[in-house]
């Protein structure tokens, strides 16, 4: 049984939220640099075969993957005077950033397969401390409202801020770091400026990271936690957790059509610097104006995600948002292989930055949609077993997501491979035609597919509006009762726990 916090308004402040998304921020600013970066990194500018790149993320991505239901429902189980979820916030910053630096800083004199290994380790260590941040950092956006609309404002945040870490990343390497020069007229293929950006991204995300624990610590004393009599974890229990997760039908609806998400996000995340670097022959410069695209994108999300949900529902929100994503970015790629648009074609960055913003704008609202539909869930599964598990349901999701991104990067690795993209190509002049019309092709329409997809899974998700309400007041019936049954809670033995502050 898990108890109910003590009596507070679902409306939460500005402070709680803006430290809420800044962890979505600092998640972004790591997982983006090598989701976006680190494939380009070994195969272009260490020379590694691109299929063992992939492989290497792939492979870590999955072993990291089957921890993250294991630390969502040790968190879940978690009773100390920092809550369920703050332990786990402040312990993984430190370790986040060092990984991460570790990744763009293979030692000098490693040879291929050493610096596949050295990957492969640095990733599957930065992962796992992030999944000791990221897990129970998604579960505490569940469980910091029980308001249909304040839980997708408070996702909004965290997509906002996801939006601005990926920014900040772009800006940093593509303006700062890796600017056009006489030698390297593609900055990101100069060898020179990896290591100071590799530290820099680290102090940043160990920063933000412990930032975002502080600033939401003074809601410890108004979240759930865990009844005095809860067993501890084990993997019994584990086990137990997992089957009361997935026998809501709700859940496994969106389960299964994540996995289709990420599989499609995993394929254009590793082949979208290839197809802006080579395909449409873009700079560096060129590149940091995207940041546009993706903040009207973002924004337009931040503002009308909740507004969306109260008009047409959250279900019907998500369909039309993985549409967009799924249909919307492949265009400028099929006029490009109609012959339509090409790297001289007038107009073409604004053209390209134009569809980036529905791009962005889409996985957003799909993101912000999904992530609150997630913590209605977590209500049903507390109405039926009396035990909220916002950490198994989002760390079960995150799991799939993982492994099937690690599909996705690692069909991408193949794909450069298979294409046969030249390792010494410094520009679009050194490929040839129909190696950029396949690549174009996967990164287009072969992307596409798993998206629609999940289309399909989408609709088959039954919650809508009505139906949360009656949980809602089902639930707040029998935690009232359960309340008026149970004992006067002991005092805490020894320390101090943290101090009540006012309902803000």
């Amino acid at each position: 049984m898990t108890q109910a916090a003590p009596a507070t308004t679902d409306r939460l402040s500005l402070k709680t939220k803006l430290g809420f998304g800044l962890g979505g921020a600092a998640e972004t600013v790591a997982l983006y640099s090598v989701s976006s970066f680190a494939l380009l990194f070994y195969s272009q500018v260490k020379g590694v075969d691109a299929h063992l790149v992939g492989l290497a993320i792939s492979i870590s991505l999955i072993l990291d993957a089957f921890s993250d239901p294991i630390i969502g429902s040790l968190s879940d189980r978690t009773h100390s005077r920092w809550g369920r979820r703050h332990p786990y916030l402040f312990a993984s910053a430190i370790p986040v950033g060092l990984s991460v630096w570790a990744i763009f800083s293979p030692p000098a004199g490693l040879s291929e397969m050493g610096m596949v290994i050295w990957l492969g380790v640095a990733v599957v260590l930065m992962r796992q401390a992030m999944t000791f941040f990221y897990v129970p950092h998604l579960a505490l956006g569940g469980e910091l409202s029980g308001h249909y609309t304040e839980r997708s404002k408070v996702m909004a945040y965290y997509s906002f801020f996801n939006w601005a870490g990926g920014s900040l990343t772009t800006i940093l390497a593509l303006r700062l770091f890796f600017p056009t020069t006489p030698e390297f007229p593609r900055g990101l293929l100069n060898p020179v400026p990896w290591s100071a950006y590799a530290v820099t991204i680290g102090i940043i995300t160990t920063v933000a990271l412990t930032a975002s624990a502080w600033l939401t610590r003074d809601r410890i004393p108004f979240l759930p936690k865990p009844a005095p009599d809860t067993p501890k974890f084990s993997v019994l229990e584990f086990g137990r957790d997992l089957g009361k997760a997935l026998s809501n039908i709700n859940y496994v609806w969106l389960l299964a059509a994540y996995f289709f998400v990420a599989l499609m996000i995993g394929l254009r995340e590793g082949l979208r610097l290839y197809a802006a670097t080579f395909y449409w022959d873009l700079s560096s410069e060129t590149l940091s104006w995207f940041v546009l695209g993706s903040l009207a994108g973002y924004l337009t999300a931040f503002v009308f995600a909740p507004r969306l949900h109260g008009r047409i529902d959250k279900k019907r929100t998500i369909i039309y948002a993985a549409l967009a994503y799924s249909l919307v970015p492949p265009i400028p790629l099929v006029l490009g292989m109609m012959g339509i648009l090409s790297p001289s074609t007038p107009g073409l960055a604004p053209l390209l930055i134009a569809f980036a913003a529905v791009q962005y704008g889409a996985i957003s609202i799909l993101q912000i949609s999904v992530m609150s539909a997630l913590a209605d869930i977590a209500d049903q599964n507390e109405l039926k077993f009396g035990v909220r598990q916002e950490g198994v349901l989002y760390a079960t999701r995150t799991m799939a997501g993982k492994i099937d991104l690690a599909v996705g990067t690692a069909v991408a690795g193949v794909v450069i491979t298979l294409i046969q993209l030249p390792k010494t190509a410094k520009s679009a002049a050194d490929v040839p035609p129909d190696v950029l019309f396949n690549l174009a092709l996967w990164d287009s329409v072969m992307a596409a597919i798993p998206g629609l997809i999940a289309v399909g899974f989408y609709s088959l998700y039954g919650i809508n509006r009505q139906s949360y309400e009656a949980t809602r007041a089902a639930l707040m019936e029998k935690r009232a009762a359960l309340q008026t049954a149970a004992p006067p809670e002991p005092p805490p033995k020894g320390g101090l726990a943290p101090s009540p502050v006012p309902a803000e």
